[in-house]
C-alpha cells in the first residue's frame, strides 16, 4: 500500500516536477508476467524515477547498506526502502550474489518486474560500465525477458555526492525486450552468462549514448580511491 501511496501522492508528483521525465519506449515494459528490466545506474534518483513512470510496481535489489544505516537518518533510509518494497543485497562476496539471485529470482517466480542495474553500482563519472552476470543468471534460470532501460539526465540532476537534486529534465528511454531462450538450460556455462550479459548491457549502451568501459567499475572505484590515498599520503613537492 505504502508504495502506491509514494507513487501516486508523495514522491511521484514532486519527481514529475523537479526532473520533468519524458519517456520512450514505455510499451516495450511487458504489462503482466514476470520480466527484468535491466538499467544503467547514474544517480540515487534512478531509483525512484524509474518506478513513478512505469505503470506496474517494480521491486529493486537494493544495496544492503540503505537498511543499515545509524541513527534516526538510517532508520528512516531503511523505512523508506522497505515500505517501496526494495529488497536488501549484501554485496560483499560471492555468496552474497548467490544471496541476491534467490532473491530476485523470488521476485520473478511471482510473475512481477524485477529492476536490476547490471554494473552492480553506481556510475561516479557518468559512462557505461562492464555488467556482472547475475542478470544473466536470473534471466535464464526464470526463463524471461530482459528490458534494456536507458536513465538519461539523472547524473546531471544528481551526481554521486550531491544530496539535493537540481532541476534537470531526463528521458527515461525503454528499449525492445531481449530473448535469451535458445540459451536455455545453459546458466551454467560461463561463457553463456558473458555473452547474454555483454548483449543486455550494449542494448543499454545503445540506448543511452553513453561511453562505454570495459571494467568493472567497482574496480575503478577503488583503484581512483588508492591513488587520491597515495596522493594525500605523499603529496608532491613544489617546484623550484
Amino acid at each position: 500500500m505504502f508504495y502506491y501511496v509514494l507513487k501516486y501522492v508523495l514522491l511521484g508528483p514532486l519527481l514529475r516536477v523537479v526532473f520533468r521525465p519524458r519517456t520512450e519506449g514505455l510499451d516495450h515494459v511487458p504489462g503482466s508476467g514476470a520480466a527484468i528490466v535491466a538499467g544503467n545506474h547514474l544517480s540515487f534518483s534512478d531509483h525512484f524515477l524509474m518506478p513513478a513512470v512505469l505503470r506496474r510496481r517494480i521491486t529493486f535489489l537494493a544495496k544492503a547498506e540503505y537498511f543499515t544505516g545509524p541513527g534516526l537518518k538510517g532508520r528512516l533510509t531503511a523505512f523508506f526502502f522497505r515500505s517501496a518494497g526494495q529488497i536488501p543485497v549484501d554485496r560483499s562476496g560471492k555468496e552474497a550474489g548467490q544471496a541476491a539471485i534467490r532473491e530476485g529470482l523470488g521476485v520473478l517466480g511471482r510473475g512481477e518486474l524485477l529492476g536490476i542495474y547490471p554494473e552492480g553500482t553506481r556510475s561516479h563519472d557518468g559512462r557505461l560500465y562492464k555488467g556482472k552476470v547475475g542478470v544473466a543468471v536470473m534471466a535464464l534460470r526464470a526463463g524471461v525477458p530482459v528490458v534494456p532501460c536507458a536513465m538519461i539526465g539523472t547524473f546531471e540532476a544528481q551526481p554521486p555526492g550531491r544530496k539535493i537534486p537540481k532541476v534537470h529534465p531526463v528521458v527515461i528511454r525503454f528499449g525492445e525486450p531481449l530473448d535469451f531462450s535458445r540459451y536455455a538450460g545453459m546458466e551454467g556455462e560461463k561463457a553463456v552468462l558473458r555473452a547474454v550479459t555483454d548483449e543486455i548491457v550494449y542494448a543499454i549502451l545503445s540506448l543511452s549514448g553513453q561511453e562505454y568501459v570495459d571494467r568493472y567499475a567497482a574496480d575503478v572505484k577503488a583503484e581512483e580511491a588508492r591513488k587520491a590515498a597515495q596522493g594525500r599520503k605523499f603529496p608532491r613537492l613544489p617546484h623550484r
